[in-house]
C-alpha cells in the first residue's frame, strides 16, 4: 500500500482477504490484548487503531478499517488513514469557514463592481481567503507528511494481525 499520494490529506486503501471477516475481527481482538503499542477499539465490523494518548500530538493518525463479509469465506477491508476526528472537524469547519467568506465577500465585491463603487477592501479579503486556503491546504499536507512513520507503523500493526507480507 502506498502513502505517497500527495493530494489526498486522508488516504485510503481497499483489502480483498481470503477469511470470514468474524475471524478478521477476532484477530483484532485478541491483538487488543495482547499488546500496549497500540489502542484496538472495535464496534460491530469497523477497527480503530490508534497510538495511546501519552504518544499522541495534534496531528497524530489513527487507522479506521472497516471489515465487510463478501461470502462465507472471503472479506473486504476498507481503510481509512486520518487525524483525530475532532482535529479533522475543525479542519473542516475552517476550510468551510473560509470557503463561506469567500464566496461573500466575491459576490460583494460584484455587487459593488456593478454599482460602480469602491471595492478595494471586498477583494482584498476574496484575495485573504484565497490565501488562507493555500495555507489550510499546507497545514494539512505538512501534517500528514509528519505523521507518515506513524502511518507506517498503523500499517505495519494491521499487516502483522491479518499476517500479511
Amino acid at each position: 500500500m502506498a502513502l505517497s499520494n500527495d493530494i489526498v490529506l486522508r488516504p485510503r486503501f481497499k483489502l480483498e482477504i481470503p477469511r470470514p471477516n468474524e475471524s478478521i475481527l477476532k484477530d483484532f481482538e485478541t491483538a487488543k490484548n495482547t499488546q500496549k503499542e497500540f489502542i484496538v477499539t472495535r464496534i460491530d465490523d469497523h477497527v480503530f487503531i490508534k497510538f495511546p494518548k501519552v504518544q499522541q500530538h495534534f496531528w497524530s493518525p489513527q487507522l479506521h478499517l472497516e471489515i465487510n463479509k463478501v461470502d462465507e469465506n472471503s472479506s473486504r477491508l476498507h481503510g481509512l488513514f486520518g487525524p483525530n476526528p475532532t482535529v479533522w472537524t475543525l479542519f473542516m469547519f475552517l476550510h468551510f469557514l473560509v470557503a463561506g467568506i469567500f464566496i461573500a465577500f466575491a459576490i460583494w465585491t460584484y455587487t459593488n463592481w456593478s454599482l460602480k463603487k469602491s471595492y478595494a477592501i471586498q477583494i482584498s479579503v476574496t484575495l485573504l481567503m484565497v490565501l488562507i486556503w493555500i495555507v489550510l491546504y499546507f497545514a494539512g499536507s505538512i501534517g500528514k507528511a509528519s505523521s507518515t512513520k506513524e502511518m507506517r507503523l498503523l500499517n505495519n500493526f494491521m499487516n502483522n494481525v491479518l499476517k500479511i507480507d
